[in-house]
Order: C-alpha cells, then structure tokens, then sequence
C-alpha cells in the first residue's frame, strides 16, 4: 500500500480511537516501523495528527485535519448522509450550501433536482451543482481561504444578509455532547451564524466523527436546528436532548 493511501487509513484510526501506536500500524499495513514513523511525521507535519511517544494523537483542538484528508476520510458515510439530506429537499427550492466536505457530498446529490436555488460560500459546491442545469448558482463572494476554496468574512455575510432561504444545510467541525456545533475559523463561524439567521429551516449534516473532536468556536445549539443527519446513533443523552429541542435525527447506519 503506498503512502498516500495509507494517510487516510492512519487518520480515520486516529480518529475512532483518539490515538495510533506505531506498532499497531506497522502490522496493520504490513509495512515497517520505519516507514509507519515516516508517515506520522508527515501526518504531524501537515497538523493533522500530534506525534508522542510510540505514535500519534489528535491535535488538541486548535487547528483542524487538512482539507484533502477530510476529503476522503469517511467518504461512503458522508455519500449516505447526503443522499438522505437531499431527500428532504424539495424540487424549486432556495438552499444555501456552505463549507465542507459535507455539503460538497450533499452538491453531487442534488445533481438530479429541478428548478433549484443554492447559494454558496463554498467554491467546489458551486463547480459541483454547474453540472445541473436545472439549478441557478449564486456564489457569494467574500475572502477565498485556498485551502477549501470557502469564501469568508463580511463581504460573504453580508450577501448572504440579502436573501431568505427556504433551508440550510451546513457542516461543522465537531459537535460536542452538549449539541453545540463548533468550528476552528471564527470568521468561518460568524458566517455560519448568518446562514442560520436567514434560513426558514436548517439542516446538519455530520459523520460521527465529529462526535469525538473539538474545536474553539461556537456556532449554535443543535436546539436552533430542525434536523441532523449522521451516520450513526448519537449519544442517549444528546439523543434525549434532540427530542426536547424536537430537532429530527435521521441516522442511515
């Protein structure tokens, strides 16, 4: 296996289990301990893991997993998460898509919907949905950050402050066992808070991943939202807590 496949591998272990050891990857992947070592140095140096003594941690929280590792960790749940989501989007509606790997999957499963609206801060969503002509594409505008190609800051708030959405769908960086979506880009962030704002009804959509991550930012309470999609059953008490706030969890596991 080369390393670049095995990259993905090594962090979607991290990610379950909060931590690799180098002995356990190297039988894993059949490979050396040298060459396990080389890639958690690679992995660390990209701020993607935090190397310790034997293998490697989660960062602590305050830089998130580079964009094209994102991209392919979890990939098939976020494919069943989307395709879910966009069963709740009707034809002829306004919808704002933002950041993420996420709510790029949700792009491509919109492919075939009619008469569509979106509106994005997120430049691989609008290049998505341009295959479909039957939706009408509006691109923010804002700061470009290149390495996920979203569009930030006040400029991007304040076009967005211009419209009514029939629905947002937004990702997060985790979500804790509290509800509270968070993020690592705090103008990211105020962003999000904005969408939220202008939406008639909102939707995550989350892998449970984020579950067992951290991030500094605060977007909302999964109470302001009316629906979440994951890929596996959340914790019984978030669960309780998402019947009281009557936020509706769709799980495709």
């Amino acid at each position: 296996m080369s390393q670049n496949l095995r990259h993905p591998d090594i962090l979607a272990l991290a990610n379950t289990a909060g931590r690799v050891t180098v002995d356990d990857l190297a039988a894993r992947f059949a490979v050396s301990v040298q060459t396990i070592r080389r890639d958690l140095s690679d992995l660390a140096a990209a701020g993607c893991l935090q190397r310790v003594h034997g293998g490697a941690i989660l960062p602590s929280g305050s830089t998130n997993i580079g964009y094209e590792d994102r991209r392919h960790l979890y990939s098939a749940e976020k494919q069943s998460i989307a395709k879910a989501c966009a069963a709740h989007i009707p034809d002829g509606a306004s919808v704002f898509l933002n950041i993420g790997t996420s709510t790029e999957a949700v792009a491509r499963a919109l492919l075939q919907h009619r008469r569509l609206l979106v509106v994005t801060n997120n430049m691989n969503v609008a290049t998505i949905l341009a295959a479909n002509e039957n939706a009408e594409v509006i691109v923010t505008g804002g700061k470009l950050r290149r390495s996920d190609g979203g569009l930030i800051g006040h400029l991007a708030s304040e076009t967005i402050a211009k419209f009514k959405f029939d629905l947002a769908v937004i990702g997060c960086s985790a979500l804790d066992p509290d509800g509270d979506l968070l993020d690592f880009d705090f103008q990211e962030v105020t962003v999000s808070q904005t969408i939220l704002a202008q939406s008639r009804r909102s939707f995550l959509v989350a892998d449970h991943s984020k579950f067992q991550r951290s991030a500094p930012a605060r977007i909302v309470s999964l109470a302001a939202l009316d629906m979440l999609f994951t890929d596996k059953s959340l914790a019984q008490g978030l669960a309780a807590k998402c019947q009281t706030w009557e936020t509706n969890v769709i799980t495709t596991a």
